[in-house]
Formats: C-alpha cells, sequence, structure tokens
C-alpha cells in the first residue's frame, strides 16, 4: 500500500484501529481548541495566560492546516472533497482561524474559530454514530406537522391575548401597544418572565395565570408528540427471525411467515 492510500486509510476510514484512534485525537483537538477560545475571551484569564492560550491556538490550527492538507492530497476524488460539503466545512473550520490569529482583537474575527467546533458533527459521523442523528431526524420529520398544528395555535392565542391584555391593561405603560403587549405574551407564556412588564389589573392578572398554565403545554405537548413517535419509529424497524430469518416489525410478537414466538431479548 503507497502512502497516499495509507493516509486516507487513517484519515477517512474510522473502521480500522488507527482511523478511530485518529477520529478521537481530532475530536479531542476540537473540543480542546474550542475551549481555548472561549477561555481567551474571558479578560481575567488572558490577562494571566495570553501567551499559553495564544500559543495553543496556534498549535491547533497548525495541527489542522496539516490535516487539511493531508485529507486534501489523500482524497480518491480531490475536486469532490474540497467542494463537497464536509471538505467547505474543513476549509471553513481552518483558513479562517489563520486569518483570526494574524489579525488579533477583532471579535468578529476571533469567533470564527468557534466555527471549528462543527467539526465535531463529521468526527461523530465517521464514528458511526450518526445513525442515531438520522434516527432522530426521522422522528422530528414524523413529528414536524403536529408540533406546526400545536405551535400555530400558541402562536394564535398569544396574538389574542397580547391583544386583549392591550384593552385590560389600557393605563398600564408597558402595555402602550400591541405588539409590546404581544412581546409580554410570548416572554410570559414561555415561562421566561423577564418582569420588565407586569399587569395592574386583576382581571390582567388573572389572564396573566391562564398564559402561565397555558405555557406548561409548550414542554409538555411537543414531548408528548415525538415520544410517540420514537415509539412509532422503533415499531417501523424490522429485525429477521431467528428461526427462518423473515423481516418483522419490532412489534410483532410472532414470525408473520413461520409464526415463531418472539422472544423479549430476540425483539
Amino acid at each position: 500500500m503507497d502512502l497516499r492510500n495509507r493516509i486516507h486509510q487513517i484519515i477517512f476510514d474510522s473502521r480500522t484501529p488507527l482511523g478511530k484512534l485518529f477520529d478521537i485525537v481530532l475530536m479531542l483537538f476540537i473540543l480542546v481548541s474550542v475551549i481555548t477560545v472561549v477561555l481567551h475571551s474571558v479578560p481575567t484569564i488572558r490577562a494571566k495566560y495570553d501567551t499559553l492560550l495564544y500559543s495553543l491556538d496556534w498549535f491547533f490550527t497548525i495541527c489542522f492546516l496539516v490535516e487539511y492538507g493531508l485529507r486534501v492530497f489523500s482524497a480518491k476524488n480531490r475536486k469532490a472533497y474540497i467542494f463537497g460539503f464536509w471538505g467547505v466545512l474543513d476549509f471553513i473550520a481552518v483558513f479562517p482561524s489563520v486569518v483570526a490569529l494574524i489579525i488579533v482583537g477583532h471579535p468578529t474575527i476571533q469567533v470564527i474559530r468557534v466555527v471549528r467546533l462543527l467539526r465535531v458533527f463529521k468526527v461523530l459521523r465517521l464514528l458511526r454514530f450518526i445513525a442515531e442523528g438520522y434516527a432522530l431526524m426521522r422522528i422530528l420529520r414524523a413529528s414536524f406537522y403536529k408540533i406546526t398544528v400545536f405551535m400555530s395555535f400558541i402562536f394564535v392565542l398569544v396574538i389574542l391575548l397580547g391583544s386583549a391584555m392591550y384593552v385590560i391593561e389600557s393605563g398600564n405603560p408597558g402595555f402602550e401597544s400591541i405588539p409590546n403587549s404581544i412581546y409580554w405574551g410570548i416572554v410570559t407564556i414561555t415561562t421566561v418572565g423577564f418582569g420588565d412588564v407586569t399587569p395592574s389589573t386583576a382581571l390582567g392578572k388573572f389572564v396573566s395565570s391562564l398564559i402561565m398554565l397555558a405555557g406548561y403545554a409548550l414542554i409538555a405537548v411537543p414531548t408528548i408528540i415525538i415520544g410517540s413517535e420514537t415509539v412509532n419509529d422503533k415499531n417501523r424497524k424490522q429485525f429477521p427471525c431467528p428461526q427462518c430469518h423473515h423481516q418483522n416489525y419490532y412489534s410483532h410478537k410472532y414470525c408473520s411467515e413461520c409464526g415463531n414466538f418472539f422472544l423479549d431479548d430476540e425483539n
């Protein structure tokens, strides 16, 4: 095996021992480099450890540059990698970091380095964790319309109650317009409660209580919907019958082909 194929196997194939080790080390480097950027933004820590943090940042940036270069060098289809989704993500995560280190002091440019954190998802994909991510996406997709209907109801409710509060609290400076009243409704129903706008009338306080109670549904209803779809997603999955190898759904207790009874540890 030549050098290029050997490097490709280590960097792109996480099924090999060296590939797995490379992905784990890469993920640790990404996480530590982001922690370094975060710590460098704290004035007291920066004043004390500026040289150390800056040196670490350069070290990680050089490592990521070398890694990107090796990926381009060893890619079987360089053009597909460079202009593909993960290749573009690698580029965005690496090269702006060099600019951020050269142009020191500008907060917008400095924070670009946090983009490196997105590459963790790439490592997770290579480590085969992405299967769970796909399952989550399927569940969210299946729940989308139900949650959309529920959120639409909440949206209409907030507008109606916000408009009602505009009338009820007409003398209250915090409810001087319908948009302000709707803002108060959103803050209240999400149970955030900044306290910058509060009702003063008895009726207004009663309406506030109703909105607060309705706010708990924002957590409960989507949780129930997603939980139900999670169960349905599992039931849609299939497994082979140990006896005849016919594919059956997890919700089945008997094989639909041979009638074999499934034990709990089989499904």
